[in-house]
């Protein structure tokens, strides 16, 4: 895993295995993208989502905050969407969690999960994955609650 984390710097990632896959899922847990911000270049086989990220890795009293961050996905073979109506470019999709599962070596099925059951099932030769903050942050009033959160 290649990156920065220092607090108030944009968060650079890259992602070369599974083990890299799941410091970006964490990163990403919790944003938010419209569908017409998911772009599949076939011929590029590039797929690239524009978020608005909660910023996980902030501590302190401005802890709340997002930021506008681009994750793509390169050596893509295809795309098959799941509950994600293409058509409906300004509805709001929210990110659980991106999984990979292994297939033929070094490739294999990138998940990535979205609330209400919705997915974005990812077949890649490699795993070869970019994430990186592309604004400054602004506040944000709530911070993301989980079902696991709320006995607390």
């Amino acid at each position: 895993m290649v990156g920065e984390a220092e607090s108030g710097a944009p968060l650079r990632l890259l992602a070369e295995d599974a083990d890299d896959l799941r410091i970006i899922s964490a990163a990403l847990q919790d944003a938010v993208a419209k569908v017409g911000d998911i772009r599949w270049e076939q011929k590029a086989r590039r797929l690239t989502l524009e978020f608005n990220r909660f910023r996980w890795e902030r501590e302190g009293p401005d802890a709340c905050q997002r930021v506008r961050a681009g994750l793509q996905l390169g050596d893509v073979q295809s795309v098959k969407a799941r509950g994600i109506n293409r058509n409906a470019k300004g509805a709001v999709v929210e990110l659980l969690a991106i999984d990979f599962a292994p297939g033929d070596p070094p490739g294999g099925v990138v998940t990535l999960a979205f609330a209400g059951g919705a997915d974005l099932r990812v077949e890649v030769e490699c795993v070869d994955v970019v994430l990186a903050d592309l604004s400054q942050p602004w506040p944000t009033r709530r911070t993301p609650r989980h079902a696991d959160d709320l006995s607390a």
